[in-house]
């Protein structure tokens, strides 16, 4: 596998995370003040993908590509759907709940089909995506539980 495309790789689960960053920020808005127990959560999770497209950043920058900056055109999909339950639901808690499932579960998928359709990146980038999928699962555990 070529720097060119681990960097694809890398640069795809940047853009999940700017998803997940930009979904949290939109959750934290729907919610009530009441629920400043998710709104702390919600915190910590942009924190938890501020650290981890840092961490990818650095390698895409170590393989001298260019770090991505957007997001993907499904967690553009997963605003809408946002939005649009919000609007629709009287239960903000509830509704932001179930939204944030659904975003947990399409980066829980990208980093499986990182890991499954590229086996042979290097031992360093298979560890670091292992690593965050690992982190993400429990962030993703504790949405469900809720």
């Amino acid at each position: 596998m070529n720097n060119a495309e681990i960097v694809e790789v890398l640069n795809d689960l940047i853009r999940i995370n700017n998803d997940r960053v930009e979904g949290y920020r939109r959750a934290i808005s729907e919610v009530k003040d009441i629920d400043s127990d998710l709104k702390d959560l919600f915190s910590r999770f942009i924190a938890n993908s501020e650290n981890h497209r840092s961490r990818l950043s650095q390698k895409v920058a170590s393989l001298d590509g260019e770090v991505e900056t957007g997001t993907t055109n499904s967690g553009k999909i997963y605003r809408v759907w946002m939005d649009m339950k919000a609007s629709f639901s009287g239960d903000n808690r509830q509704a932001a709940l179930e939204s944030c499932e659904f975003g947990e579960d399409a980066a829980q998928k990208a980093y499986k089909e990182a890991l499954d359709a590229y086996q042979n990146l290097p031992a360093n980038v298979l560890e670091l995506i292992t690593e965050q999928k690992a982190e993400l699962r429990q962030d993703h555990d504790l949405i469900k539980q809720l």
